[in-house]
């Protein structure tokens, strides 16, 4: 598996590598990256699965080769010129060069387990996978590209994100109902669905196309909700009982259907492709 961005080993003084090691930021344990990373980015002692970047979800997710990225031309700009404690613009530079990505998703075809299907995966590592104009775009191009094809695919879309960019104001709140009406149009031309939610995925992305899945699937203690734990207490001073908003909570409340660990993905979303062409 390849190493998160800017993950890189460097060398101390003293010969020994830095980055060999990192910390579980679930159960406190010390672990050796390489055995992290050839467990799929999941802690072996506790099974926390670690935030990783979208080429490396595609990386575990699709075979090997058969990824076709699109869209891929497309670039976020500062139509509103937000200044904050930075200038949008600024930001967004600071973000591709952090991330080498355009934007937060990436989406294209290729085939898990010899199935062929659409995927769009959100990547936390630009902006927390915030949802601006152009995530929407190019999600909504993704799913009418599902049933615009000669054979309507399959399509899996992968959330982890903080929610809609702020710094687009209504234009990133304007694509709650952009891919929600094409997801819409899918359903309608009798395509599937498939949503998995990883840690985190919140606002307004839970709020549009996250939950409107025909099987939506969870990480294993996947933060889901619309305000986060912070958020909710800030506003109106609740503790929340615990697990509230993780996967396990919402699948014995009904919103999510399985809770599926990172290494059976593959398997489980094969199944439930071929269970749809029955």
């Amino acid at each position: 598996m390849s190493q998160a961005p800017n993950d890189q080993a460097t060398v101390k003084k003293d010969g020994v590598p830095e980055g060999l090691w990192m910390r579980c930021p679930d159960c406190g344990a010390m672990l050796f990256r390489k055995v992290v990373e050839e467990a799929f980015h999941v802690c072996p002692e506790c099974q926390y699965h670690f935030r990783i970047s979208a080429r490396q979800r595609i990386e575990q997710l699709v075979d090997p080769g058969s990824f076709e990225e699109m869209f891929d031309d497309i670039e976020p700009t500062d139509p509103l010129k937000f200044v904050d404690k930075k200038a949008y613009k600024d930001r967004l530079k600071s973000e591709r060069e952090a991330s080498g990505e355009k934007d937060a998703v990436v989406c294209g075809k290729g085939f898990i387990k010899g199935r062929p299907i659409m995927i769009a995966v959100m990547d936390p590592t630009f902006m927390m996978g915030s949802m601006g104009s152009v995530v929407g775009e190019k999600i909504t191009l993704t799913i009418e590209a599902a049933f615009k094809l000669k054979e309507t695919l399959p399509l899996l879309i992968v959330s982890c994100s903080g929610g809609a960019r702020m710094q687009e104001s209504a234009l990133s709140l304007m694509q709650m109902a952009k891919t929600s009406a094409a997801l819409a149009r899918l359903d309608d031309a009798g395509g599937l669905f498939i949503s998995l939610l990883a840690d985190p995925t919140t606002g307004g992305v839970t709020a549009s196309f996250a939950m409107l899945g025909d099987f939506i699937l969870g990480e294993p203690k996947a933060l889901v909700g619309f305000a986060g734990p912070r958020t909710i207490w800030n506003t109106i001073k609740v503790e929340l009982p615990p697990g509230f908003q993780r996967s396990e909570f919402l699948q014995e409340k009904g919103f999510i259907d399985f809770v599926v660990h990172r290494k059976d993905l593959r398997s489980e979303i094969a199944r439930l492709v071929d269970f749809c062409k029955k």
